[in-house]
């Protein structure tokens, strides 16, 4: 590893267990760039793939509890990458889920006989996704800040859970040690919310 060419990686790994700010320095020199490079050809952006790097030595620190030693240090950072990267991808489509969800009830409208599309509709349709994509990731970062503020980390945990990890009412309720009942309850507040910015932004003129 760079800079740390005397000692064994076991050694090393007790350094960031001990809160050595030079070994965490050298742990994220040595890695980010790798990190990073393996993660941008994957996501849409740099500052996504920067994003996803820094949750992976996050990731990382809450992990060295459990570390075991006898395991690559390589490898296991590059494993936590991947679980972030899954998760990444699976937010973005439970996104798209939840606008759906919150278009169904205009399906059942009678339907508009298809048309060809053109190109000039096509480009308007991706303007539009993206426009929706950008509009619900600042409506549920504002979501998660107000939850943070208000320190209700039970309430954040089982969101992440049903709308992040993909998990039923009944798997949250059993993580978290709390009622399936809670669970439903603070999963319908919050798709109501979700919903009313929605309809605020509609009235603000934005289309979806």
């Amino acid at each position: 590893m760079v800079n740390r060419p005397e000692q064994s990686e076991q050694v090393f790994i007790e350094r960031i267990r001990a809160k050595d700010p030079v070994a965490w320095e050298q742990l994220i020199a040595t890695y980010e760039g790798r990190l990073l490079a393996f993660l941008e050809p994957r996501v849409e952006d740099r500052a996504t793939a920067e994003d996803l790097v820094q949750e992976t030595f996050t990731g990382f620190l809450r992990s060295l509890p459990h570390f075991d030693d006898s395991r690559s240090l390589e490898k296991w950072l590059f494993a936590i990458a991947a679980n972030k990267l899954k998760d990444h991808l699976r937010r973005d489509r439970r996104l798209q889920s939840l606008m759906v969800s919150s278009e169904e009830h205009r399906s059942s409208q009678i339907p508009v006989p298809a048309k060809a599309r053109g190109p000039s509709t096509i480009l308007d349709s991706r303007e539009r996704r993206t426009q929706r994509e950008a509009l619900l990731v600042t409506i549920l970062g504002e979501e998660l800040d107000r939850l943070r503020q208000n320190a209700e980390w039970t309430r954040l945990a089982c969101l992440e859970l049903l709308f992040v990890g993909g998990f039923r009412n009944k798997e949250a309720a059993e993580i978290l040690g709390i009622s399936e009942q809670q669970v439903a309850n603070w999963k319908h507040d919050f798709q109501s919310r979700l919903k009313r910015h929605l309809d605020a932004a509609r009235e603000n003129g934005i289309v979806f």
